[in-house]
């Protein structure tokens, strides 16, 4: 299951916080009383291992919809900070590709005419 988000997580706690008691620490786990007279607190049984076989594939359903549920999250940018970032990137490419041709033929004139004379 996808994550809460902020705005769920908070509605929950609310919601807890309207229902429990203010001010009053947690209960203690109920007592029953043993044969000897003395009392213990009340274990509760380990759950029970599932039984039953695992269906192949569900898996990958389960990742696809989480994933899905993810990408709803996902504040997608608009046609122009689309635009302006592929400027940026395109711009960023040109200087760096010029950088290393330039680069690369000063060292290869210095590997052909100093190095190798």
């Amino acid at each position: 299951m996808a994550r809460q988000t902020r705005q769920q997580r908070r509605a929950r706690r609310a919601q807890q916080a309207e229902t429990a008691p203010a001010g009053r620490p947690p209960a203690p786990p109920p007592v029953r009383p043993v044969a000897n007279g003395d009392a213990q607190p009340e274990r509760r049984p380990a759950p029970a291992p599932r039984e039953g076989r695992r269906i192949p594939g569900s898996g990958f359903i389960r990742f696809v919809q989480e994933a899905i549920a993810e990408l709803k999250k996902v504040e997608w940018p608009d046609q122009k900070a689309v635009i302006s970032g592929t400027v940026v990137v395109i711009v960023a490419c040109v200087i760096v590709g010029t950088w290393l041709w330039a680069a690369d033929k000063v060292w290869q004139y210095v590997v052909q005419h100093v190095l190798l004379r």
